[in-house]
């Protein structure tokens, strides 16, 4: 039998669980509301794209006049095009793609690999000049990298090896956006090693492994999220990279993908192929949303974690 003190006890207590659910869950005009917001959000971020995708299918090839997301003929002719040769200069889209693939790699590759190391040294060791470096490296940050394009252009032009100049060459491209790369790279794995706690690597000191060992088995397998986000960020930066192969380089063999894109814009819009501009755009896209889509689930961790410290 229930006693009229378990019977008050318990109101109470259920009046206090239906409060934690209704503050838990939301009611039915809130999330309808939320749906709404989302898919408002959504459709904003994607009308433009679809938008851009019906134009690549275009055949008319002209300037578009309104916001029709079904041209009347559909065609991958725009596509044809722009691989078979996507500007006036005899350089094929493959051509311009492993030349921006190669600008990519390089920059992301070589920022992992020197800012890890770089990084270690600021989170982990003490030495003179550290606080001036941090400092320096955070001015660099702050630093535009178009506001370097003329002394990197007269420092690497002095780089000449018979008929080989490295300012006109990818690798110098390359050499001068990693420069700019670099103090994000450092920067930012700096803070996310500062997380990872000390005790790791001293308790593998314990048992005998020296600090290269602790650095390579310990630091690096935990390191991996900021380290797909670096080389992310790496990657994006080459692969669109365009004013300092703009200004550098004057070889087509050695043009890029954004060089080709910007090449194909005439002088007053009426003159400007869109339809393969639409298609060229796509295509420049896609590579950067399939790396992103394979790093996806280390970016989130790596970017808040990074943060934590500094």
């Amino acid at each position: 039998m229930t006693t009229p003190n378990a019977v008050a006890v318990s109101q109470p207590a259920a009046r206090a669980r239906t409060r934690s659910r209704g503050r838990g869950e939301p009611s039915l005009v809130r999330q309808i509301l939320l749906q709404l917001l989302c898919l408002a959000i959504a459709l904003t971020v994607l009308f433009p794209i679809a938008w851009v995708v019906s134009m690549s299918l275009d055949t008319t090839n002209t300037r578009p006049t309104g916001l029709n997301l079904m041209p009347a003929h559909p065609s991958l002719d725009a596509y044809r095009a722009v691989i078979a040769q996507p500007t006036e200069n005899p350089v094929s889209f493959p051509q311009l793609a492993l030349n921006s693939l190669f600008i990519a790699v390089f920059i992301s590759v070589l920022s992992v690999a020197i800012g890890i190391m770089a990084a270690y040294a600021f989170s982990r060791m003490r030495f003179g000049g550290r606080e001036f470096l941090m400092i320096a490296i955070l001015a660099v940050l702050m630093l535009p990298p178009i506001a370097t394009i003329a002394p990197l252009f007269v420092m690497l032009n002095k780089v000449v090896i018979g008929a080989f100049n490295l300012r006109n060459s990818l690798i110098g491209v390359s050499l001068a956006v990693l420069a700019g790369q670099l103090p994000f790279a450092v920067w930012n794995m700096k803070g996310y090693l500062d997380t990872i706690p000390k005790e790791l690597e001293e308790a593998a000191t314990v048992d005998g492994a020296g600090r290269v060992q602790a650095f390579i088995k310990i630091i690096l397998p935990l390191s991996t999220p900021v380290i797909a986000v670096t080389g992310l960020f790496g990657f994006i930066a080459g692969w669109t990279e365009f004013y300092f192969s703009w200004t550098f380089l004057t070889n087509p063999d050695n043009f890029t993908l954004a060089m080709a894109l910007n090449g194909m814009v005439g002088q007053y819009a009426g003159s400007t192929p869109w339809s393969s501009f639409a298609a060229f755009s796509i295509l420049v896209a896609l590579p950067v949303s399939v790396v992103y889509l394979l790093l996806q689930r280390y970016i989130v961790s790596g970017l808040t974690v990074g943060g934590v410290k500094g």
